[in-house]
């Protein structure tokens, strides 16, 4: 009999879900869209039952599709679920939403931040959650809204508010509310968890008024959170009654899809943005370069930390030479054109559209394009583009490694801006050693189900998830001969250091 996980990877625009079997391969796919509210005035929400529906949409989809190729579900023994990070909802005891899904990406909290900082406590909420005090976190969200509504405040004060990452949402309704629980890295992004004790942070709650909200108990990313009872849920015709055994937030569950099992091994995703997560092992490293410091993964008898870097523009640089500057059709053609010159010729393109992020946190910095002449060409400016991808990891791994005084031991990437031959060859070289590169691209899901079937016995070990990963990976290798990367990278930080 085979043995299949399913995964649920629920992210900001869609949910995909993805049924997987014991080689981590893929048997089948849903992927439904999710709607998300954008306001002129820099809010970002969404609908928290709309996020359950998706859910329920994308999960039947892809059962659908798996058992239209002639599959079972009785194979199915386990499922998990990766999430978009920080978002969070409010509910009360009946599970009904008390006010919109507040997303990651929401600004609300930005005089927030700037007060908290001004009383002295970035220094305090560093020490114990590792993180720094931003709108991208969920806590100073939660504190914007308790001031602009008393009735939700008042609510909070009597105990009769439940809050949640999307992860705790989710398991709370597909138990019916029997379980209130959430994982190490999803908590570790609130700006309320103590990375150090694994609990919430009973100073922090004091000190921000919160001691009376009710918390989910924070629990490893591999563990049994409950069965899930499918065939009730979802009205199948057959019985599907399986359990809960991993819960995750996305890019600590593509760290660990991409096999990033011992210190010093690290991932990057190249999207929109950058995120670049190294673990470090079983201790928390407080960064002194600009790095965050997380829960990178967890089973029930392992921790593993990490240090987390975040760049803000790194396909959106792209996207806007398309749209705004239109030296392109398609972002596909923009590696013929940066080969198609010798070098940049002195050219750079600083992409801070919304500031500089790690380990600079320039973020009143404008983005710049600096060292054109009248020789300067449309090849030129994109070639500065593609650079200034690399050059920002460079940055980021240089960063980690200062934190952590030894060097990098590999480093895996994933997301759209891979399929970049000219990217992705140019940070090889820059980073003197070999990327490896997962060919399923879901890795996100993929960390999901491999702690899920960590638990549920799918898989034996962490030692037989290596040997699986190797057989889906490929490396780009190091060209030793080329030196214009690390030549570009030092005029690169000088403009960096001119601001």
């Amino acid at each position: 009999m085979k043995k299949y996980i399913l995964a649920i990877d629920q992210g900001t625009s869609s949910t995909k879900t993805i049924i997987f079997d014991e080689q981590g391969q893929a048997a089948a796919k849903g992927c439904v869209d999710l709607k998300t509210d954008y306001f002129d005035n820099g809010f970002v929400e969404q609908n928290p039952e709309a996020i359950y529906q998706n859910v329920l949409d994308s999960v039947s989809e892809c059962l659908k599709d798996f058992t239209q190729k002639g599959l079972n579900i009785s194979d199915i023994i386990s499922c998990g679920i990766s999430n978009q990070r920080e978002t969070f909802i409010l509910w009360d005891e009946n599970g009904k939403a008390l006010a919109p899904a507040v997303v990651w990406a929401c600004k609300r909290s930005i005089a927030v931040c700037t007060d908290l900082i001004e009383k002295g406590q970035n220094d305090f909420i560093k020490l114990k959650t590792g993180l720094l005090l931003d709108p991208y976190f969920s806590g100073t969200k939660l504190l914007w809204l308790l001031e602009n509504d008393s009735e939700l405040k008042q609510k909070v004060t009597q105990g009769e508010v439940y809050f949640g990452t999307v992860d705790c949402w989710l398991l709370y309704k597909l138990t019916n509310g029997t379980q209130f629980k959430t994982d190490y890295t999803n908590a570790s992004r609130t700006l309320l968890f103590n990375i150090h004790t694994l609990d919430w942070d009973a100073e922090i709650l004091e000190k921000w008024g919160l001691s009376n909200l009710n918390l989910p108990q924070p629990c490893p990313s591999s563990q049994d959170f409950g069965t899930i009872n499918w065939s009730e849920i979802l009205k199948l015709e057959n019985t599907l009654s399986i359990p809960m055994t991993s819960l995750i937030g996305d890019s600590h569950a593509a760290t660990f899809g991409e096999g990033c099992f011992e210190k010093g091994t690290a991932k990057v995703t190249l999207g929109t943005g950058s995120s670049i997560m190294m673990n470090i092992g079983d201790k928390a490293v407080l960064s002194q370069a600009g790095m965050l410091t997380t829960i990178c993964w967890s089973t029930e008898d392992r921790v593993d930390y990490a240090l987390e870097g975040a760049i803000v523009s790194c396909g959106s640089t792209i996207e806007w030479l398309k749209n705004e500057l239109q030296l392109f059709s398609a972002p596909a053609e923009t590696a013929a054109m940066a080969t198609a010159i010798n070098d940049n010729a002195g050219v750079y393109l600083i992409p801070a559209f919304s500031g500089l992020g790690a380990p600079h946190w320039q973020m009143s910095r404008k983005a710049s394009i600096e060292g054109m002449t009248f020789g300067t060409t449309k090849n030129h400016i994109v070639r500065a583009a593609l650079e200034s991808i690399p050059y920002q990891i460079k940055d980021v791994v240089q960063a980690m490694e200062k934190d952590m005084q030894a060097a990098l031991k590999s480093i895996s990437v994933n997301g759209g801006m891979t399929q970049n031959q000219f990217v992705i060859h140019f940070l090889a070289d820059l980073l003197g050693i070999p990327l490896n590169k997962q060919k399923n691209p879901d890795v996100s899901a993929l960390g999901a189900a491999y702690l899920s079937g960590l638990k549920s016995g799918v898989y034996e070990s962490i030692s037989q998830l290596t040997e699986i990963n190797k057989k889906q990976t490929e490396q780009v290798l190091v060209n030793v001969n080329n030196d214009l990367s690390t030549k570009g990278y030092q005029g690169w930080k000088e403009k960096i250091a001119r601001f």
